[in-house]
């Protein structure tokens, strides 16, 4: 899966689970997710469970905080940074 892929993958998610997939929200890389409550602690174990369930993608708990969380762009970047690893051998 491609980083672009999983950019779509997951804006879509966020969009339609979050946003009511309302056209009006528009979504970008750079929306401040946790800065405007997009991402609270149930939308985040949400996006966890997404991760871990349709992109087979798990998150060490080291790796959630405010950086990687704040936006698309971070997002996509770690899970992008674990795929690689997790394919391996399989």
């Amino acid at each position: 899966m491609t980083p672009d892929e999983v950019k779509q993958r997951i804006t879509a998610f966020i969009s339609e689970t979050f946003l009511d997939g309302d056209p009006k929200n528009e979504l970008t890389e750079s929306t401040p997710l946790l800065e405007w409550e997009v991402l609270n602690s149930m939308n985040s174990a949400l996006l966890l469970n997404f991760l871990r369930e349709e992109l087979r993608v798990d998150v060490p708990l080291s790796s959630i905080n405010a950086a990687n969380f704040r936006d698309i762009a971070a997002i996509t970047k770690l899970v992008s940074g674990l795929l690689p690893a997790q394919t391996e051998g399989v």
